[in-house]
């Protein structure tokens, strides 16, 4: 075996300030030496019907999942519909300014209560038979009222509810009724998300784009900086030091990765001059930092705006991408003229990552692929995955598709 692979670091393990942290990053000539070697990921976590079902049921349906701003329910009566999440879901304000969320489904038969994309009304009527909701979900009327028994209940036919909350002005859903509030789910997270002021943030600019992989195969991606060299050679891979990226891995599979630029004092010039966060950290202003909510949102902030990405699972092996933009004092009738190519060259970058999805699902999807190989700087990918079989439940996963949990040790929980 070479040197290289055999010397050890010049520490025992990395300092716990953040900025000390980089320079050992980038000084180290090896892994921390009580890091574990990660075990291989099993390919068929990426291809097999069986595990992608109890993925689908364990984790997807019981996620905190990002589906809109506040800015897309502009007054009360305002509605949107949410595709993404599997089954369709009205997101709303009522006329007493609360954001609700319901299933697109009529009490009575299942029809639609909307068919547009998005809409402002004082409720909901079904254009099958005509039944009739508030804005709250409570049944109002229901057509030929005669018909129905003497004790038919209105109260026991209201809309089916999904949980709905807020992360300043990002609405979040989970299907699961039982789960934990979104802030405390986040964790340590949440606190260091107060500098970014999201409830003051507006609305910029979303797209949506679709390619031939399984989710994961692009997740991935967004989880490490490994791949900078190769793939954003002539953009990211120019002004950031991914020798030097950080990594902080917190409780129920959220995580921070921060990646310095390689000149001190570097500010893109794409943003000289627009608006700022005036609260942003030193840190988060000077670093590329990266949040990840568990399992399909990254947000790294700027302080003149801030991207968002979600990966949806449109199949086993068809993905979703959503791309939306916030930013401090925007004005949509009258945006900053640099918007434009921002929102551009993020797309160039976007598309970097995008274009050797489709090849690589083949390839995972060949007799080729047995598992994936991670080294020390793609931990938030394993620590991904050991998060996904908790929430499926570690007994439920087949013996030879489970990780071996080895990341405890390394997750901050304060």
């Amino acid at each position: 075996m070479s040197e290289a692979l055999t010397a050890k670091p010049p520490f025992a393990s990395p300092p716990a300030d953040d900025l000390a942290r980089m320079t050992w990053e980038r000084e180290r000539n090896g892994p921390p030496v009580d890091f574990p070697a990660l075990p291989s990921i099993p390919g068929g976590r990426y291809v097999d019907p069986a595990f992608l079902e109890l993925e689908e049921k364990g984790m997807w349906q019981r996620s905190w999942l990002y589906t809109g701003h506040v800015d897309q329910l502009p007054e009360p009566g305002s509605w949107f519909l949410c595709r993404n999440t599997g089954s369709p879901v009205i997101v709303t304000r009522t006329l007493a300014g609360d954001i609700r969320a319901y299933y697109n489904t009529c009490q009575h038969r299942g029809a639609p209560l909307v068919k547009e994309e998005s809409g402002t009304s004082r409720g909901f009527v079904c254009g099958y038979h005509g039944w009739s909701y508030t804005l709250e979900g409570k049944l109002t009327a229901v057509r030929d009222r005669r018909d129905f028994a003497e004790g038919f209940d209105f109260s026991c036919h209201s809309l089916s509810q999904v949980r709905c909350e807020l992360l300043g002005s990002l609405i979040f859903l989970n299907a699961d009724p039982d789960a934990e509030p979104l802030l405390q789910h986040i964790g340590p997270m949440a606190a260091e998300l107060e500098q970014l002021q999201l409830e003051t943030l507006r609305l910029v600019d979303s797209r949506t784009y679709e390619t031939e992989c399984n989710v994961k195969v692009l997740l991935d991606a967004f989880l490490e900086v490994y791949h900078l060299k190769s793939i954003h050679e002539n953009t990211v891979d120019r002004f950031l030091d991914h020798r030097a990226m950080i990594v902080t891995l917190w409780p129920n599979g959220h995580s921070r990765m921060a990646t310095p630029n390689r000149r001190e004092g570097w500010i893109d010039p794409g943003t000289k001059g627009m608006p700022e966060i005036p609260t942003i950290s030193e840190f988060v202003a000077k670093n590329n930092v990266s949040y990840s909510i568990y399992p399909n949102f990254i947000m790294p902030p700027a302080p003149t705006g801030i991207p968002l990405l979600q990966f949806w699972p449109m199949g086993p092996k068809r993905t979703r991408v959503v791309s939306t933009w916030l930013a401090p004092e925007h004005d949509a009738a009258n945006p900053h003229p640099l918007w434009e190519m921002r929102i551009k060259n993020w797309e160039r970058i976007l598309y970097e990552d995008l274009q050797f999805a489709p090849q690589i699902q083949e390839s995972v999807e060949g007799p080729g692929f047995k598992g994936m190989s991670l080294n020390y700087q793609e931990r938030r990918i394993y620590n991904w995955h050991e998060e996904l079989d908790r929430r499926i439940g570690v007994e439920n996963v087949p013996e030879n598709l489970r990780v071996k949990p080895v990341l405890a040790p390394f997750i901050v929980r304060e």
